[in-house]
């Protein structure tokens, strides 16, 4: 496992990480895991969207519905053509763009 490794090899202080929208599977696990980690090794966690690592576009939510964020309000919207969105990791990280309200962002009911 990569965090074995990790936490190995470095002394882990702080992890930030995207707390959604997505899946609301994939939202709900990774917080319960960071969240653990967290308290287990005393590490510091904060969180933004997931639009802090794709510059903003629309995030696919499921079949032709993306989420958008205009004017600090998360959304969703149809598109009739797919939209790809590549995430990437910053170079830098700015504290600014992260907060400590980590609990997972879900823009739409479970399904």
């Amino acid at each position: 496992m990569i965090f074995k490794e990790i936490l190995k090899s470095f002394t882990c202080k702080r992890v930030f990480f995207a707390r959604g929208p997505g899946s609301f599977m994939a939202i709900k696990i990774t917080y319960i895991f960071l969240r653990t980690l967290g308290i287990t090794k005393n590490i510091e966690l904060f969180a933004s969207d997931g639009f802090n690592f794709n510059g903003n576009r629309p995030i696919k939510a499921m079949r032709k519905m993306y989420f958008v964020k205009k004017d600090d309000k998360i959304t969703t919207e149809f598109f009739e053509d797919e939209l790809k969105s590549e995430f990437v990791l910053p170079k830098t990280i700015k504290i600014e763009n992260f907060s400590k309200d980590i609990e997972p962002l879900y823009i739409l009911p479970a399904v």
